[in-house]
């Protein structure tokens, strides 16, 4: 398992988009993906950064307070682990922030589970295979 990608919250979603995309050119890494308010988690603008290759290793986001909006997914390579992490997470006092299941609105075979650490950090675990 590997991570998956990782988000922050930002205060503007503009202005550290033209930051991110100065900063990172010179290593490759260009906005690959943009979500509407209606297609997050968050109720905010969210953007994705990543590479031809990799796209959208690293997001940012505008609608949490600066420093509650951490995200971290890793990746899995079977549904099951999903649904396995999920059932360990809240065995071990998460809480449940989105059970298991697909979600179509970031890609067709988008698989994951989302739960908050005990310091309320976002945890998810993401399965892309076609299952």
């Amino acid at each position: 398992m590997t991570i998956s990608h990782v988000g922050i919250s930002v205060t503007d979603s503009a202005v550290s988009r033209a930051f991110y995309e100065r900063a990172l050119e010179p290593l490759g890494i260009t906005v690959t993906t943009v979500m509407a308010p209606d297609q997050t988690q968050s109720g905010g603008t969210a953007i994705g950064f990543g590479t031809a290759d990799e796209p959208g290793f690293f997001w940012i986001g505008d609608n949490e307070r600066v420093g509650e909006g951490f995200h971290l997914a890793f990746s899995a390579t079977r549904r099951e682990q999903v649904d396995a992490f999920h059932r360990a997470a809240i065995a071990a006092r998460g809480t449940d922030n989105g059970p298991p299941g697909l979600r179509p609105h970031y890609a067709d075979n988008y698989y994951a589970a989302f739960v908050l650490d005990p310091d309320g950090h976002n945890i998810e675990v993401v399965c892309l295979a076609d299952e």
